[in-house]
């Protein structure tokens, strides 16, 4: 029964790609309207994340766009260790265990790619990247 996953093996990327669309699209999203007390930084993450989102929905420079969202990741687990002083897994709210899981995920797109659901596929945009 399992061997006939291996046959529909283009589904995985596309199931991790919707999930990590639709994680960022939300949080992205959740940054707007911008509060003009945030950080410098807020502002081009608040535009990066649903823009990356749409590009990992779609499949679109997809190993691109999982670069630079894991990048914000990688930042966002750095604020939450040094500025915020949360652990790995808080007592209450979440820690950056979370944080962890996504990076995991646009590090596995990055080196798996789109796969064949794609625009990237659609275009022969994947063996390119």
């Amino acid at each position: 029964m399992l061997s006939t996953l291996s046959r529909n093996s283009g589904i995985g990327p596309l199931v991790l790609r919707l999930a990590i669309a639709a994680i960022f699209l939300y949080h992205g999203m959740l940054k707007w309207p911008l509060n003009p007390e945030a950080p410098w930084f807020m502002p081009i993450i608040a535009v990066a994340e649903p823009i990356g989102a749409i590009a990992i929905l779609l499949g679109f420079l997809t190993r691109w766009a999982a670069l630079g969202l894991a990048i914000i990741m990688v930042g966002a687990i750095y604020m939450k260790i040094t500025a915020f002083g949360v652990g790995f897994a808080a007592a209450q709210g979440t820690g950056w265990e979370f944080d962890l899981m996504i990076l995991a995920g646009c590090i596995a797109v990055m080196f798996l790619g789109a796969g064949p659901f794609s625009v990237d596929a659609k275009t022969g945009m994947d063996s390119k990247q």
